[in-house]
């Protein structure tokens, strides 16, 4: 079964990209190193989705990059994504692994210890936990958590953790210093100047 070999965990959000084409600021991210995507635009059609998703899976093939999708085992399945993304009110993580099998990976969002420790007993292979600090796309979601509520989650869930809502290159120390395995980041790369300098940034400062 494949593990997460990544430490950048880049989430789309093509309404953050300061009007630039969606693929234009990808592809300057997997040129700075980024090796992960989430496709994240849940406001899309079926039809617009699988458009985008086989645009970006061609994208990260170039680059040697993993591709999951958010929510859609159907859509992930469909254009040979690495794996899908599901949030505590998405599928259960067994209905999914019974879908994709074996070969794929299933990252899960969770906002608490008791849905990372269900997340990590129904099968996930990675979970991101957040919001460590105040983000408005993920205000929603509650109070930023924190870093202690992070530790907790780090030293007691047997799965590569990801941090994620508010992250950027300012306090990655924190969170690399409590033991994550990496960051899972939105605007830090879609809404920045240069994407590709943005990402090799943030992959400096994690890798070092």
């Amino acid at each position: 079964m494949p593990q997460p070999n990544f430490d950048l965990y880049l989430i789309t959000d093509r309404k953050l990209t300061r009007e630039r084409d969606l693929l234009w600021v990808l592809e300057r991210a997997l040129a700075g190193g980024v090796r992960a995507i989430q496709l994240r635009e849940k406001d899309l059609s079926g039809k617009e989705l699988f458009t985008l998703a086989e645009q970006i899976a061609r994208l990260c093939e170039r680059y040697q990059a993993q591709l999951f999708i958010n929510d859609r085992v159907d859509v992930a399945l469909a254009v040979g994504a690495a794996g899908v993304h599901l949030g505590e009110t998405s599928m259960p993580v067994t209905t999914a692994r019974a879908l994709l099998g074996n070969d794929r990976m299933i990252g899960v969002s969770t906002h608490s210890l008791a849905g990372a420790r269900r997340a990590a007993q129904d099968g996930a292979d990675f979970i991101v936990f957040g919001p460590v600090y105040f983000t408005p796309s993920k205000a929603d979601y509650g109070e930023p958590q924190g870093l202690q509520a992070l530790r907790i989650i780090v030293e007691n869930i047997p799965l590569a953790v990801y941090a994620i809502g508010g992250i950027k290159a300012t306090n990655l120390h924190e969170t690399k210093t409590i033991g994550c395995r990496g960051a899972a980041l939105i605007s830090a790369i879609m809404s920045a100047d240069d994407p590709m300098q943005a990402a090799q940034q943030i992959l400096a400062l994690l890798t070092r």
